[in-house]
C-alpha cells in the first residue's frame, strides 16, 4: 500500500512534524508498505486557484506533489490544533485535488496542552467524508507532544507507544480492507 503521511503544520519548528517522523519510522520498520511524508512547509501552495486532477496538468514545480497525492492509497493526517480545528494548510492542500474516494484516512492530532488536539479531531471527522474518504475510527490524540518525541521523531514517553501501536494497527487494517474496493471501483471508471 502507498501511504502518504501529511505533516500539516506550516510552522518552521513544527512539533507535530516529530510525530509524523515517528509514524513514518514505525511503518517503514514494521511493514512493507511504501510510506512518504508530505510536509506542507515544502510546497508553498497558494490559496486554491485550480484543481490538479492529473500530473501532466500541474505546474512543473508541483508535479512531484501532485503525483504523491494522486498515487496515494491511504493518508495519515498529522495536524496541530489551531483555534479548535486542523491547520488551514491541510484544508488548502486537499482543496487542490479531486475527491479521495474510498481511501483510508488515519487522523492524528497533537498539541503541547493536555487535550492533544481533541477538538481538531472533530473537525477532521467532517473533512474526511467531504473528501469521500473513510476515516479510521481509532484516532491518535497526542497531548504534550513536545515531551513525547524529540526532533528526529524518537519516542521519549514509552507508555505512549501503546497508543501509537493501536492507532497504526487499526489504520492499516482499514487501508488493507479498502484496497480491493478501490481497485474494483477503478474497473468502472
Amino acid at each position: 500500500m502507498n501511504i502518504v503521511i501529511v505533516s500539516a503544520s506550516p510552522r518552521a519548528n513544527s512539533l507535530t512534524h516529530r510525530l509524523a517522523l515517528h509514524l513514518q519510522q514505525r511503518l517503514l520498520a514494521d511493514t512493507t508498505h511504501q510510506v512518504q511524508i508530505l510536509d506542507v512547509r515544502e510546497w508553498k501552495l497558494p490559496l486554491l486557484n485550480e484543481v490538479f486532477s492529473t500530473v501532466e496538468a500541474a505546474p512543473e514545480r508541483l508535479k512531484p506533489l501532485v503525483s504523491m497525492v494522486l498515487e496515494a492509497q491511504a493518508f495519515i493526517l498529522v495536524t496541530p490544533e489551531y483555534n479548535g480545528s486542523y491547520s488551514a494548510a491541510l484544508g488548502n492542500l486537499f482543496d487542490h485535488f479531486p475527491k479521495q474516494a474510498r481511501k483510508a484516512f488515519g487522523l492524528v492530532t497533537a498539541s503541547t496542552g493536555g487535550f492533544g488536539g481533541m477538538r481538531a479531531t472533530q473537525q477532521l471527522l467532517l473533512l474526511v467524508p467531504g473528501l469521500f474518504g473513510i476515516a479510521s475510527p481509532n484516532m491518535l490524540v497526542t497531548p504534550f507532544v513536545d515531551r513525547k518525541f524529540d526532533e528526529r521523531g524518537n519516542l521519549l514517553d514509552e507508555p505512549f507507544q501503546k497508543s501509537v501501536d493501536v492507532f497504526l494497527r487499526e489504520f492499516l487494517w482499514l487501508g488493507q480492507a479498502l484496497a480491493p474496493v478501490e481497485q474494483e471501483a477503478n474497473l468502472y471508471n
